[in-house]
């Protein structure tokens, strides 16, 4: 590889695979969320019910926590760019039969307890494919760049897949509104073909040793690794319980639609302002990165994400709420670049998928377990109480790894 300066903002971006690889997630990033936003819209518009939106993320995450260990175990000694262009196969199977199912003739010739079976089954076979795609695609992007720049592609890697969750769910609503379900859905098609060409001209192809030990011993490596390394545990941690219970994506449909009253295009701006926010934010650490001070930074940054969620959640005014989501989402950067360089740093290349696997079970499903918490306790409580709830609990949790790890202040990752 080619040398760069570790000073350089765009030292990572120098490199052709590299580029193509966060081509690729940008697109991917963007397609999955114009999917997840569409469908989830028509859904509750089906039936006016927050736990039928959260069921989506149970349905995805079940299949993805069942898989992501095994995808794990396959990415260290398998092709990791075969193991995502099998896995988009997959996703892209997904796409066609929701298309197939919201065709007009055959939507009015379902039940709507057909039509729920299969946007549920749908969405469990894209976490089953994503359960092989999430580690695979984690342990290939530190071959692409020399080590000495990790967080300088953390940065850009994570950027672009804010940039594509601001894009998918700012224009979901529009071509949801203006071009109808069904022809949105063929675009998200057309868009993951191309995630899959651009995968290929991806020409890093790291190699994977033979691992000799028995799967599930080689498994439990990738554990006792994360739960002997206390700066990933709780870099791990932080992140699973901000998104476990501070998140509110899930239910921003009842918000757009019931508190707010904005409609589809305005549910479309709520979902990109935290995307937004942390686009802006991961810019700006790009030229300062937070990995001076990277532990003291990553729990002011989680503590912030608690505090603008409950404000978020008592705002009846739309800006305000927009401002909320945008603060949220920068905040999220921050930790998300710190996690991302120290799961960069700490873990053996020999190790590096079975890693991934453990912190997509614990980080990447929280996503979906928070959606189905999140439709859960909208369900039983009301949705604004529970927003509410899920920020204090976040602020709670980062006060209690505080008093765990003050130790971990002195660590610097640059």
């Amino acid at each position: 590889m080619k040398t760069v300066s570790q000073q350089d903002p765009y030292a990572a971006l120098r490199y052709s695979d590299f580029r193509f690889f966060i081509s690729n997630t940008f697109l991917f990033s963007a397609t999955i969320l114009i999917q997840e936003v569409i469908v989830a819209y028509e859904l509750y518009k089906m039936t006016h019910d927050p736990l039928a939106l959260g069921l989506i993320g149970l349905a995805e995450v079940v299949p993805f926590i069942i898989t992501s260990l095994f995808g794990g175990y396959v990415a260290d000694q398998k092709n990791k760019i075969t193991i995502m262009h099998i896995s988009l196969v997959v996703i892209i199977l997904g796409s066609v039969i929701l298309y197939t199912v919201f065709q007009p003739g055959i939507y009015n010739a379902m039940t709507r307890g057909e039509h729920l079976a299969a946007i549920y089954a749908v969405f469990a076979l894209i976490g089953f494919a994503k359960g092989f795609y999430s580690p695979a695609s984690s342990s290939l992007k530190p071959f692409l760049v020399p080590r000495t720049i990790y967080h300088n592609s953390s940065t850009w890697s994570s950027s672009f897949w804010q940039a594509g969750s601001i894009t998918g769910p700012a224009i979901a609503g529009f071509l949801y509104a203006y071009i109808g379900l069904t022809h949105t859905l063929l675009l998200v098609i057309t868009s993951f073909i191309v995630c899959w060409i651009l995968l290929g001209m991806i020409k890093t192809r790291p190699e994977f040793p033979k691992i000799t030990t028995p799967i599930l011993e080689s498994l439990k490596e990738g554990f006792r690794f994360v739960f002997r390394t206390r700066i990933v545990l709780y870099a791990i941690s932080l992140d699973l319980f901000s998104v476990l219970f501070g998140g509110v994506v899930a239910i921003l449909p009842v918000f757009a639609e019931d508190i707010l009253k904005v409609g589809p295009e305005g549910l479309g701006v709520l979902r990109a302002a935290p995307s937004v926010g942390s686009l802006l934010t991961m810019f700006l650490m790009a030229y300062f990165p937070p990995t001076h001070n990277a532990w003291r930074n990553m729990l002011l940054a989680v503590a912030g994400f608690g505090l603008f969620t409950v404000i978020f959640a008592i705002s009846t005014n739309f800006l305000l709420s927009c401002a909320a989501l945008f603060a949220t989402g920068a905040f999220d950067s921050v930790s998300v670049i710190v996690r991302q360089t120290i799961l960069q740093i700490y873990p053996p290349d020999e190790m590096r998928g079975r890693v991934a696997a453990v912190n997509g079970m614990f980080v990447s499903s929280s996503n979906e377990l928070g959606a189905f918490e999140s439709g859960v306790m909208a369900k039983a409580f009301g949705t604004v109480p529970s927003v509410m709830v899920g920020g204090v609990v976040t602020m709670a949790v980062v006060t209690w790894i505080y008093l765990r790890s003050k130790d971990l202040f002195s660590v610097r990752l640059s």
